[in-house]
């Protein structure tokens, strides 16, 4: 596991960045005055909207990309590879949350933001990809 050391700073980066997100959303709703939940109106204008759902697509795509990281490691996927995918992921992650919590056109649905996170989910396939190569061989 020594070799995969990059990839698991890595994968602890996602995990602190979902975690620090957790706790800005529920301080700014805290600071706000609402209570914990969907924050209303659900609008790319609502500055706690937008804080609320960058953290939940932080938590929602942490899973799918952390369980095929494990997996990678156990069936030996390429260190450099493997390191090359998750940094390449959590850089996205952190493009998009910072596009997502500015506002403005690229924050809205259908552009810059759909762009990062989509090209997330697809790092996240050919990590799945790589990994199931892996085990077959």
């Amino acid at each position: 596991m020594e070799a995969y050391w990059l990839s698991s700073l890595g994968v602890l980066a996602l995990c602190l960045l979902s975690v620090a997100l957790a706790i800005y959303s529920g301080s700014s709703k805290g600071f706000a005055g609402k209570l914990s939940g969907p924050v209303i109106p659900a609008d790319d204008d609502n500055s706690l909207y937008r804080i609320d759902r960058v953290h939940m697509n932080s938590v929602e795509a942490l899973a799918p990309f952390v369980v095929p990281v494990l997996l990678a490691m156990m069936v030996g996927v390429e260190p450099v590879t493997l390191a090359l995918l998750v940094w390449v992921h959590l850089a996205l992650r952190l493009v998009h949350m910072i596009v997502y919590l500015r506002g403005g056109n690229a924050a809205k649905g259908g552009s810059v933001r759909t762009i990062l996170y989509v090209s997330g989910a697809l790092v996240t396939l050919v990590l799945v990809l790589v990994t199931g190569w892996a085990a077959l061989r």
